[in-house]
């Protein structure tokens, strides 16, 4: 059983910057991929960004390139989103999830969710 524990969101300004962080509860996390994804009120879940654990490779929605940035903490089996210059339509909750093997764009190959954590951007 994989467990997600999301943390780090809150009300930011236009333009400025958060931090999300996501903790994995997972014997061996080389073999999953980590992927963020958001829901905006009456809207579907989208994803963000993601990475596969065990090469570092990552990927990125088009809205969000060159803003937010995806890693990973090995020793803490944790990956991060950072997110800079933010936008009004940012406004989210925001999801980690996980699966086993490289990461997908589709909700659909997630078997494991966190909890959710809110991201309001105003203008």
């Amino acid at each position: 059983q994989v467990q997600l524990v999301e943390s780090g969101g809150g009300l930011v300004q236009a333009g400025g910057s958060l931090r999300l962080s996501c903790a994995a509860s997972v014997r061996t996390v080389s073999s999953y991929g980590m992927g963020w994804f958001r829901q905006a009120p009456g809207k579907e879940r989208e994803f963000v960004a993601g990475i596969n654990w065990s090469d570092g490779s990552t990927y990125y929605t088009d809205s969000v390139k060159g803003r937010f940035t995806i890693f990973r903490d090995n020793a803490k089996n944790t990956v991060f989103l950072q997110m800079d210059r933010l936008k009004p339509e940012d406004t989210a909750v925001y999801y980690c999830a996980a699966r086993e093997g490289p990461i997908y764009s589709s909700t659909y190959y997630y078997a494991y969710w966190g909890q959710g954590t809110q991201v309001t951007v105003s203008s």
